[in-house]
């Protein structure tokens, strides 16, 4: 039986990993953490990891961009492996990560989700044809009022992907309302939409002479994030210090 902590255990997704790992039979949640202990949990939950002393395989995180440098040196200190969900991370903080990889299993996803991961793919390849013939390349994304950080760290992945096809060729553009001009060739429009209750939409846009092709996927619910999650932390528990993906869970 693997063995995991919730990182964030009280927060909306912490709660739903939690409902999705108790449908399990191969792995359980042997504590939470969260500073909230404001729900009714059916594992003992701690205000930090320090405070923790139960044993465990893996650790699942869905907190804030805030928690994540705690969260790599427990990690390494006590040679836990742990799947990073928290996006809106900074440059430090992903340098922390991949130094952190070196000691301790780790892997990071902009996106938990099997769809979006595959989205990834498929637009990879859909810009080496498309942009050679002269498409221009935009993203919109979708989320919910409560959303801290824009774009999603979704929308990001999808144009490192893109631009991984081109040889980093590309440079990104967040808002054109203060220049007036036509667009460049060699940019990809990123753009945010957030209101209500949406869970997650990414549309990725080739734009040609008189035609279109969109990608398009849509989250109905959080459940697709954690289904991912825990199928992350099972991969995970047990694996050699290195930097992991989605990708590799998915491989596997």
């Amino acid at each position: 039986m693997i063995r995991m902590i919730m990182h964030g255990c009280n927060g909306a997704m912490g709660q739903v990993v939690s409902q999705i790992a108790a449908e399990e039979t191969n792995i359980t949640i042997v504590a939470g953490i969260d500073p909230n202990d404001t729900r009714q949990n059916p594992y003992p939950v701690f205000p930090s990891l320090e405070a923790c002393r139960e044993e465990a395989d893996v650790i699942v995180d869905f907190t804030s961009s805030k928690a994540v440098d705690s969260l790599l040196d427990y990690s390494v200190k006590k040679k836990i492996p742990v799947v990073v969900c928290t996006t809106g991370l900074s440059d430090d903080q992903i340098k922390k990560l991949e130094d952190a990889s070196r000691h301790v299993a780790v892997l990071r996803s902009a996106n938990m989700s099997l769809g979006v991961n595959l989205l990834m793919k498929l637009v990879k390849e859909a810009t080496q044809v498309l942009a050679a013939a002269g498409f221009d390349i935009e993203i919109l994304e979708k989320h919910h009022n409560k959303k801290l950080d824009s774009p999603s760290g979704t929308a990001l992945a999808l144009a490192d992907s893109i631009n991984e096809a081109m040889d980093q060729e590309y440079h990104y553009v967040y808002d054109r309302s203060q220049v007036r001009k036509a667009r460049d060739k060699k940019e990809i429009g990123i753009q945010s939409v957030r209101g209500g209750t949406i869970v997650g939409e990414h549309d990725v846009i080739f734009a040609g002479t008189d035609e279109i092709i969109t990608f398009h996927h849509t989250a109905y619910s959080k459940a697709i994030f954690a289904k991912g999650a825990v199928s992350a932390a099972k991969f995970l528990a047990g694996k050699a210090p290195g930097l992991y993906s989605m990708k590799d869970v998915i491989k596997s």
